[in-house]
Parts: C-alpha cells; sequence; structure tokens
C-alpha cells in the first residue's frame, strides 16, 4: 500500500515538474516577447495611431455636434418664419373676412336703395295718376261751368228779350252770386293746381335724388368689388407663396431630417467604434494583468520548488 501512494506520489511529481517546466519555456517565450516588445517601437507607434484615432473621433464628434446645433437654428428659424406666415395669413384672413362684411352692408344698402327707388317711381306714378283725375275732374269741372255760362248766356239772351218779367235786383243777386262761385272756382283750382305742381316737383326732387344715390351705390359697389377682386387675387398669391414655402420648408426639413439621421448613426457608429476601441484597451491591460500575475505566481512557484528541492540535500 505504502510503494502505491509513492508511485501515486511520484506520478503526480512527475507530471507536475512536466508542468512547471512547460510554464516555465511558456514563461520564457512571454518575456522574451515581452522584451521584444519593450525594445521595439511598434509600441509606441501603436499607442500613437490610437490616440490620433481617438483625437479624430472626438473631432468627428465635435463637429457633429456643431452641425446639429446649426440644423436646430435652421430649424428654429423655420419655425419663426412660418409663425410669422400663418400671422399674415391670418391677418389677411380678418382683412377678408372685413371685406365681405362691408361688401353685405353695401349690398344691404343698395337693396335699400334700390326698394327707394321703386318706391318713388311707384309713388311719381301714383302722383302722375292722380295728377291726371285731378285735370280730369278740373276738365269737367270747367265743363260744367261753361255748360252753367251757356246756360246762364242763355238765361241772360232770355232776360234780354223779355225784360219785364224779372226784376233788376234779382239778376245783379245771381249775377253776384255766379261772379263769386266762378272766383271761388277759380281760386280752388289754382290753389289745387299749385299743390299738385309742388307735389309733383318734390317727387322729381324725390325721384333724382333716388337716382343719384343709386348712381353712387352702384359706384361704390364697383369700388368694392374691385377691391374684392384684388383681396381675392391677393388672397391666391399669398396662398400660392404659403404653399410654395411649405413645400420649400418641408424639403429642407426632410434633408435636415436626413442629415441629423446621418449624423446619428456616425454618431453611434463613433460610439461603438469608441467603445470597441476602450474595450479592446481594457482587454490588453487584463492581459497584461493576467500575464504579470502568471508571471509572479510561476516565479514564486519556481522559488518554492526550488526552495524544496534543495532542503533534502541540505
Amino acid at each position: 500500500e505504502e510503494s502505491l501512494q509513492m508511485w501515486d506520489l511520484n506520478k503526480r511529481l512527475e507530471a507536475y515538474l512536466a508542468r512547471v517546466k512547460f510554464l516555465e519555456e511558456e514563461n520564457e517565450v512571454l518575456r522574451a516577447e515581452i522584451q521584444s516588445a519593450k525594445g521595439s517601437p511598434a509600441g509606441d507607434s501603436w499607442r500613437a495611431k490610437y490616440e490620433e484615432e481617438l483625437r479624430a473621433l472626438r473631432d468627428a464628434l465635435d463637429h457633429a455636434f456643431r452641425e446639429k446645433c446649426t440644423a436646430e437654428l435652421a430649424r428654429d428659424n423655420l419655425y419663426e418664419e412660418v409663425q410669422q406666415v400663418k400671422s399674415r395669413c391670418q391677418k389677411e384672413q380678418a382683412a377678408r373676412e372685413e371685406a365681405k362684411k362691408q361688401l353685405s352692408l353695401s349690398r344691404k344698402e343698395l337693396e335699400e336703395e334700390r326698394r327707394a327707388q321703386i318706391w318713388l317711381k311707384e309713388r311719381a306714378v301714383q302722383l302722375e295718376k292722380e295728377v291726371e283725375a285731378l285735370l280730369e275732374v278740373h276738365e269737367e269741372e270747367k265743363a260744367g261751368l261753361d255748360q252753367e255760362i251757356a246756360s246762364f248766356s242763355q238765361s241772360l239772351e232770355s232776360f234780354r228779350c223779355a225784360p219785364v218779367a224779372f226784376q233788376p235786383v234779382e239778376v245783379e243777386d245771381y249775377s253776384k252770386r255766379l261772379s263769386e262761385i266762378w272766383k271761388g272756382a277759380v281760386e280752388t283750382y289754382k290753389t289745387e293746381v299749385s299743390q299738385l305742381e309742388g307735389s309733383l316737383c318734390q317727387a322729381k326732387e324725390n325721384l333724382w335724388k333716388a337716382v343719384e344715390d343709386n348712381q353712387q351705390s352702384q359706384l361704390q359697389l364697383q369700388h368694392l368689388e374691385k377691391d374684392l377682386a384684388g383681396l381675392k387675387a391677393r388672397k391666391e398669391m399669398l396662398e400660392e407663396n404659403l404653399a410654395r414655402q411649405w413645400q420649400e420648408q418641408r424639403g429642407e426639413a426632410e434633408k435636415f431630417q436626413l442629415a441629423m439621421e446621418a449624423l446619428e448613426q456616425e454618431k453611434q457608429s463613433l460610439r461603438g467604434q469608441i467603445a470597441q476601441v476602450l474595450e479592446d484597451r481594457q482587454q490588453l491591460m487584463h492581459l497584461k494583468m493576467s500575464l504579470s500575475l502568471e508571471v509572479a505566481t510561476y516565479r514564486t512557484l519556481l522559488e518554492a520548488e526550488s526552495t524544496r528541492l534543495q532542503m533534502p540535500a541540505g
């Protein structure tokens, strides 16, 4: 049993020594590689290259940030311009509404003037009919008076033919009454004629005033229609300008969006590259530390093994 244990320990020791020898050989190889790496300028050039790439990446990142700020400023300016265009459109809309209100008021006034003109025309026709009726009545009264005068003249002739049948007093009374009736009829006729002439003149003046007001209303309506046509043309022009500006701003916004997306992608790629470089550097540091730890461990093992081998000899 002791011989078996000793044989097992000898096997384990032999495997341990083989492992130590293999590790020593690898340690020598690694030491030679480390010395060659320290002696050669490739490490410094790699570090300088890495720092140069990192500086270039930082410059590209700063440039992308500046371009992003410029794009944001341009976007803010475009938004302000859009707001100004909207305010101008609102002002034009308010002016158009005001013009529509004025046009509706002018149309209402024109309708009222037309109605007043129609009423005045009807009133003039009515007054003309009344004048014609009064003239007919006057002609009838005149014909009646002529008949009365003719009958009176006949009665006078009969009075002249038979003067003895009537008394002079009755003839004078009858003539006085007839002259008074005639004077009253003439005065009444003159009064009615003057009243009719005055009302006719008033109706003509009202008609002329209505015609002048109608002409002025038509001129004002024409001016308002011209102003409305000008406002419509201006509105169409502003709408076209607004649509063109919207299209231009939309195209520029899309361009800026694409540029920002490209910059964002480039930024992400730069971040990925920086992270990869940092990760590689971290791995190198870990590898260096692990190599240092392995070298120290191998050295400690070798020292312990040498001391252990020297102790039996002593």
